[in-house]
């Protein structure tokens, strides 16, 4: 799912503002509890991979594959590529599918939501104590009757941003009523959870979850978004040449600060439901797809596009 078309957001001209501290106060660990958890991202890619991802019969057969056109707030629609798991997805586009600067190559997006309902208001206070202000809106979805549906409540920590922007959600109750959410009963009281949110499709496929994602953002994007990982209870460390990697939750997050110019997605790693004995190398457009051998497969996208 887009979040910045939900509040109709554009990019900044002359770069992000980073206006919420890197080096806020918190470290993320010191929290009690970890309150977001890796959900899905997003990339946008070159013409000649989004559409060799769309057209790949390998992976409709490797994972939970679909091509959906969404309506979400304001009538705003979208048309994405989702490799779905059990608790997490990954959602791809190419240059053009998206309006504006969230259509250019290197574009992406990060979303971590809560388990449990409530949580998101915790999440708002711990953002303030991170030295950044909390920006609320709501996303509806539209099944195609013309009446939105309240789908998720989102925080961001900034309206203004270069290529990369994350927000956290919570899922609302509205969304989980309505039958054509096609999402499962509540495992307890409270429950708005990513395994509920996702179908037990994956069970049919060999992907089973996202454990790693490595994007490239530029150092105002960064900025920006270390408060956020931190309230959500991640714990945050700086790497070498700048950038920062979050773990927590199953899904590590890796943020490299860079010129905009090489900003954008650039590996993915996903558990499988089952071992696989041989390696097998899947080149789809510009990517590559590594599958095994063990359990595990690495997905690597071309720098910003190019081979």
């Amino acid at each position: 799912m887009i979040v910045v078309l939900a509040v109709t957001l554009v990019g900044a001209v002359g770069g992000g503002v980073g206006t919420a501290q890197a080096e806020g106060s918190g470290s993320g660990a010191s929290y009690d509890r970890q309150l977001l958890f890796y959900n899905h991202s997003y990339g946008v890619l070159d013409r000649e991979t989004a559409d060799a991802i769309e057209r790949s019969d390998y992976l409709k057969d490797f994972a939970s594959f679909e091509v959906r056109t969404t309506t979400g707030s304001g009538g705003q629609t979208w048309t994405g590529r989702y490799l779905r798991g059990r608790e997490t997805y990954l959602e791809l586009f190419g240059v053009g599918d998206l309006p504006g600067p969230d259509g250019t190559l290197g574009a992406a997006g990060l979303g971590v939501s809560t388990e449990r309902d409530g949580d998101l208001a915790t999440v708002a206070e711990r953002m303030k104590s991170e030295g950044a202000t909390p920006i609320e809106f709501l996303q509806t979805r539209d099944f195609g009757d013309g009446v939105p549906v309240p789908w998720f409540d989102a925080l961001l920590t900034a309206t203004e941003y270069d290529a990369f922007q994350a927000w956290a959600m919570e899922y609302r109750p509205e969304y989980f009523a309505d039958p054509r959410s096609n999402t499962e009963p509540a495992s307890f009281p409270g429950d708005v959870g990513r395994e509920r949110y996702l179908s037990d499709d994956y069970r049919n496929h060999l992907m089973r979850d996202i454990t790693s994602v490595h994007l490239a953002v530029t150092e105002g994007d960064l900025a920006d978004t270390v408060p956020l990982l931190r309230a959500g209870g991640f714990a945050v460390r700086t790497v070498t040449g700048g950038g920062v990697v979050a773990e927590g939750g199953g899904t590590t997050i890796r943020l490299d600060a860079v010129p905009r110019a090489q900003a954008g997605l650039q590996r993915v790693t996903m558990s499988l439901n089952r071992p696989v004995k041989d390696r097998h190398v899947e080149r789809i457009g510009n990517s590559t797809l590594t599958v095994g051998p063990g359990s595990h497969a690495v997905w690597t996208f071309p720098a910003n596009g190019t081979p």
